[in-house]
């Protein structure tokens, strides 16, 4: 190989591997926590207050505007959710 196809290659190859670098940067960053949203699947996804119990079970409220969403999933795996408007 002669010196100005080697010096592209190197550069091209330098090129991808920057790309794939900061594409994998880009999806391993994470909402900040104070967000009262997280994005899932390219969809804004409203936070709730999730209140985990030791035998596994949880409750979860989310409120979007006039209206609240409960839910909640038992330790044996019943999940139930709940959505009323005030």
């Amino acid at each position: 190989m002669n010196s100005p196809s080697r010096t592209l290659f190197l550069l091209g190859g330098i090129a991808v591997a920057a790309a794939l670098g900061y594409a994998g940067a880009a999806s391993a960053q994470s909402t900040p926590k104070n967000w009262s949203y997280e994005i899932k699947d390219g969809k804004r996804v409203p936070k709730g207050q999730r209140v985990t119990n030791p035998d596994g079970s949880w409750r979860e409220e989310v409120r979007q505007g006039k209206c609240v969403t409960i839910k909640e999933k038992t330790a044996a795996g019943e999940y139930k959710e709940i959505r009323r408007c005030d």
